[in-house]
């Protein structure tokens, strides 16, 4: 009895904090259109404190809605545009000698930032993208003998072509585990598309995006999404769903074995109840439901799958593997 009244007071108290939501939703709608899914995901992402992998086709919208994010929540907007002569330096930064003191400065790179955006990730040799690991991981950045602590909030959102794959890096998977999401952005709708041709007729530069929310809005709605009520229950489901990844025979999945190389590790239990508690707030919820699992898991669990030789030759994605698992663990 005590934990409904709990589960009640605190389900008040997401309703009442997650209206910034959808006035950023609000906000981001001016200038983005026929992108409810993307921004949902960025958010999700914000509010979890995970990075995103971005998979899209060019013009898509996918550097404009993190700027216009940014604006919406007066934060500290950065475009990394990867190439493959790029270094490590150009994005954490470097020490420079300064002559005149006889000693060496540090030069920050765009990474000190509150939203990075790194561009066509898969265009950067491994050591480049490496250089964001740390920061990513750990929320810091080592330059010289110091660290220096990144500014929360904190998000890196990383865009990959599904196309031109020649002459690109492929992320490995150490890296791939680091994002909390991939999503895949697809075309508007032929409604919206002329929506956005019509805005597209003045400056889209016109269009003033307005603070609607402050950082410190952002620290205190990722506190309450810590404290969404996640059921043993629920905790149950997601294990079912990752162990299955792993043990496709052990949980009624015997066709699935051949076709998995590897499945989630334990940073996709973790990312997938964070991702879950996010998508309930919101909703304007403070519980997570099995519908609010299956509406974010194949985000979360899509590019931590690997798929065998078998499963390649037979065209077969981690997507429609992740729907028979959805379709097979019974749900609570």
């Amino acid at each position: 009895m005590q934990q409904s009244a709990d589960i009640q007071l605190l389900n008040e108290k997401v309703y009442s904090e997650s209206a910034i939501i959808a006035r950023l939703m609000q906000e981001c709608g001016k200038v983005i259109v026929g992108q409810q899914y993307m921004l949902e995901r960025l958010l999700i992402g914000l509010l979890a404190q995970g990075h995103i992998l971005l998979e899209g086709l060019p013009g898509l919208a996918k550097t404009l809605a993190i700027n216009t994010l940014s604006k919406a929540i007066e934060a500290k907007f950065q475009r990394i545009q990867f190439t493959p002569d790029l270094l490590p330096a150009d994005v954490v930064g470097t020490m420079i000698f300064n002559p005149t003191k006889n000693d060496f400065t540090v030069r920050k790179g765009p990474i000190f930032a509150n939203f990075v955006l790194a561009d066509e990730i898969n265009r950067a040799p491994a050591k480049v993208q490496s250089a964001l690991l740390e920061a990513m991981q750990e929320r810091q950045v080592t330059i010289g003998n110091e660290s220096y602590k990144l500014q929360e909030p904190f998000l890196v959102l990383a865009t990959q072509n599904p196309i031109e794959q020649e002459g690109t890096y492929p992320l490995p998977e150490a890296q791939s585990d680091r994002f909390m999401l991939k999503a895949k952005i697809s075309y508007p709708t032929k409604a919206d598309e002329l929506e956005i041709m019509r805005l597209n007729f003045g400056n889209v530069g016109a269009i003033p995006i307005q603070p609607v929310a402050k950082i410190e809005d952002i620290v205190k709605a990722r506190q309450t999404v810590r404290e969404v009520h996640l059921s043993e229950k629920i905790e149950k489901y997601i294990l079912e769903i990752v162990f299955a990844t792993r043990e496709p025979a052990a949980h009624n999945l015997p066709k699935l074995a051949p076709l998995i190389a590897y499945g989630g590790s334990p940073r996709a239990s973790i990312s997938l109840a964070l991702a879950s508690k996010a998508y309930a707030y919101l909703q304007r919820r403070g519980y997570v439901l099995p519908e609010d699992v299956r509406a974010i898991c194949k985000d979360v669990m899509r590019h931590r799958i690997g798929l065998t030789y078998e499963a390649q030759a037979e065209n077969i994605s981690q997507e429609e593997i992740i729907e028979k698992i959805l379709n097979t663990v019974q749900v609570p």
